[in-house]
């Protein structure tokens, strides 16, 4: 065992889920808004609260001699800036692949059979069959390959469609070809249904620029789980509001979505509130891998989904 540490959590019940703790691993209370149970200078590992706003994120820069730090989300972006090389970044990839990829193709189902469409219509007593495009033969380009991306893949194959990825380079897998990012615009054309499931980083910010989304045909779909500055907001908004492209989103930029934002007017926008990772899975998924991260630092280990080294 490596020698005592304490470890801040973001809740009673995880701290009571995750236990029983290493011997050498003190877990003390610590949502980042309040005191903690023990003096900041004292917290070795931090756990983020899941969904924090930037505002509290911050906080965690007060544990000034922290080591590690676990998130509770697969994407970390800003964690870097915020903590510096001053301690590891470990995040939750693979707790929110299941539900991420859910959400995912339900968007796209939901948004390319009318769904919305529908409920306004059930408030209206309003019996109006209809025919929408659906998903089956309809060429889906996916941007994202990495543990999401192949969870939506997975769950792509019965669908029957014509499918495209797209990853950081151009390679062949067991599943067939990938084709470069950077290559997208290439591909725009042929594209009916998008999904994004991309981190957000300086080559991901405005991937879907008007220039790409300016390529897509007619009624295609923009089905966002990433991160949503990895859209261009004001050129989706522009293509949306005049009818010629969908969007069905979980993520948007600005989060929270104002409310006098052109976007809540559309009725081809489909608005989720940043919900792909939020299902009855979450926590029970979430306690795992922390158990098991429990037992690496404990022997002085780096642990998994390290994606940040100090």
């Amino acid at each position: 065992m490596s020698a005592p540490r304490t470890i801040s959590l973001p809740s009673q019940d995880l701290i009571d889920a995750v236990g029983p703790f290493p011997q050498n691993l003190k877990p003390v209370l610590w949502d980042l808004q309040n005191d903690p149970q023990v003096p900041l200078e004292e917290i070795d590992i931090a756990v983020m609260p899941y969904m924090a706003t930037a505002n509290t994120l911050r906080n965690v820069r007060k544990a000034s001699n922290l080591k590690i730090v676990q998130t509770q989300t697969t994407g970390y972006d800003g964690m870097v800036e915020l903590i510096g090389d001053r301690a590891n970044i470990n995040t939750a990839a693979g707790v929110h692949a299941a539900s991420t990829a859910e959400m995912a193709i339900g968007l796209a189902i939901a948004s390319l059979r009318g769904f919305p469409q529908s409920v306004r219509d059930q408030q209206e007593e309003h019996w109006n069959p209809q025919q929408w495009p659906g998903l089956a033969d309809r060429t889906v380009g996916l941007v994202g390959v990495g543990g999401i991306g192949e969870e939506i893949r997975k769950r792509l194959a019965p669908f029957e469609v014509n499918l495209l990825r797209f990853g950081s380079t151009a390679r062949t897998d067991e599943h067939g070809q990938v084709f470069a990012t950077k290559d997208l615009a290439n591909h725009a054309q042929e594209i009916e249904v998008l999904i994004l499931i991309v981190p957000l980083n300086d080559s991901t910010h405005h991937l879907v620029n008007a220039e790409l989304l300016a390529q897509l045909p007619d009624g295609a779909t923009i089905v966002n789980v990433a991160r949503g500055p990895v859209v261009d907001t004001d050129a989706l908004v522009a293509e949306v509001a005049s009818g010629r492209l969908n969007v069905a989103s979980d993520v948007f930029d600005p989060e929270p979505l104002p409310k006098d934002h052109p976007l809540w007017g559309c009725p081809n926008a489909l608005i989720i509130p940043h919900n792909g990772g939020n299902t009855g899975a979450f926590f029970p998924r979430m306690v795992k891998l922390l158990q098991r991260q429990l037992v690496a630092w404990s022997a002085d280990e780096a642990g998994e989904n390290l994606v940040h080294r100090s």
